[in-house]
Order: C-alpha cells, then structure tokens, then sequence
C-alpha cells in the first residue's frame, strides 16, 4: 500500500469526472495525500463541484491558467504558503483547435487546413499550453518543490507515429516529451525526478475532439495485446511515480496502453 501521508500534490488538467488527471487525483486522495488543483473559467464551476463531492480540500482550488506564469506562481505560492512543501505535481494540459488537428466539424461551414497549412498562430497557442505550459510550470515550482519531488506529464503515442486524425497535437506531444527529458536532467541537482506516462487513447472528452475517435478505440481493442485502456489504469501508473517506489526514476516515458505501442499490424484478435 501506497501511503502519501503528509504528502502534496499539485493537479493541473481535470476538466471533468472522466479526465485522467482527476482520477489521479483520486488515487493519490486514496492514498493519503493532500491535493490542491487549478481551474480556468471554462472548467471552474465542474472542478469545484468534483472537489466538494469527493471530499477535497475546497479551498486547496485556484484558478491558473497555465498561459500565465503569474495566475501559476500565485497558486503555487498559496499552496506552499499554507501546506508547506509540494512532493508532486501533474501535468495533465493539452489543447488544439480543429485548425491544429486539421478536421472540420460537422455542421461547421470553414473548412479546417491540411496539415501542411497549419496556422502558426493557432499552432503556437496549442504549443503555449501543451508543450511549454510544462516547462513554465517547473520554472515557477522549482523554489517551491520538497526533497526528491516527482513531477509527471501526459503524452499519447502520436508524438512517435502517425494519427493523421491528431496532426498538429502531435507535434505538442513530441515537444513535451523532449522538455520532461531536459527537465529531468536539469533537476539532477535537486534529485527531483521528471516523467511522462504515455497512454491510450482515453475516452475523455479532450479525446472525444479527435476525429474517428471511436474507431480508434476499436482498432486498439483488437491491436493491443491487453486491448484499451481507461482513466483508472493511467491514473495507476502515475500513482507509482507519486511514491518513493519510483524514486530512481527519471526521464523515462511509462506506456500505459495495453501494450499498442509494441504493434506494427493488428493481429485480428487471434
């Protein structure tokens, strides 16, 4: 058993009951750690409802947006200012619009880019929350992090491989798993440790912005060996780097997707 006791953790990222960062949150809750979380406006009034029906700690709530270093600063300094010390943070942010994913809504008369034609402008707003929004974070934590601090990140598979349905997002995801392995270097001289889990396709409703995302489902359903995942199995995972299980680990990218990423073809299921 997992004990956190004493233990903080920072949550940026839910959004609802089905994001993986909230169910996180509920694991490292389960385990005895104190859990602070940020909101924006678009996600204030569902992530304060979350927090007061699980039994959180309702004023342990900020709003941060992770675009503003001093909205993340304020947070983490109040946190630390009353709970002391943070052991650990999660990084559970993405965004890109349809330009960046390049599919057009249905409905919806403007017809979204190629791929090729991503605008910068959207592409860069997409990066300043998914990608760098991780580094920001870490430069406003640092003063703030206890002895030997985890701090983990969210990627998907397609910073690796090609899901023409994901485009632009998997450029983000390439660069955050390229920030968290120079993070984990840089923090070599406090012994904080820096991961990301990179998991399958979730059905939470970022993933229910992904073009075909139900039949990727089935696909994964039939190409890993252990078939999909869910919320509960990331959230898992990200407990064992929310504990001094994973205390020598640092820089690595965890797979937690049924084992897809180890496919080339789908096996029928046979």
């Amino acid at each position: 058993m997992i004990n956190n006791t004493h233990k903080l953790a920072i949550i940026f990222g839910v959004r609802n009951d089905s994001s993986i960062a909230f169910n996180v949150a509920l694991k490292l809750q389960q385990s005895g750690c104190t859990v602070a979380f940020n909101y924006v406006e678009d996600t204030k009034n569902e992530v304060l409802f979350l927090i007061e029906k699980h039994g959180f700690d309702t004023t342990l709530a900020y709003p941060a947006d992770v675009r503003n270093e001093a909205e993340i600063t304020h947070f983490l300094q109040s946190v630390f200012k009353t709970h002391g010390p943070i052991h650990y943070i999660l990084h559970g942010v993405a965004f890109g619009s349809q330009q960046v994913m390049c599919y057009t809504l249905p409905g919806i008369a403007e017809e979204a880019p190629s791929y090729i034609n991503i605008p910068f402008d959207d592409f860069m707003d997409s990066f300043n929350i998914s990608a760098y929004s991780l580094l920001r974070i870490c430069r406003v934590a640092e003063p703030f992090l206890a002895p030997n601090a985890s701090i983990l990140t969210l990627t998907y598979n397609a910073s690796q491989r090609v899901f023409p349905n994901y485009a632009g997002m998997g450029i983000n995801k390439a660069a955050l798993e390229n920030i968290m392995l120079y993070l984990a270097n840089y923090f070599r001289k406090s012994q904080v440790r820096v991961n990301a889990i990179s998991a399958g396709l979730v059905m939470t409703t970022s993933a229910g912005g992904v073009n075909g995302v139900r039949t990727l489902r089935k696909i994964g359903k039939i190409t890993a060996p252990l078939g999909n995942v869910d919320a509960s199995d990331v959230a898992n995972a990200a407990l064992y780097y929310f504990s001094d299980l994973s205390k020598k680990v640092t820089g690595n990218t965890h797979f937690v997707d049924g084992g897809f990423n180890i496919m080339g073809v789908s096996n029928n299921g046979e």
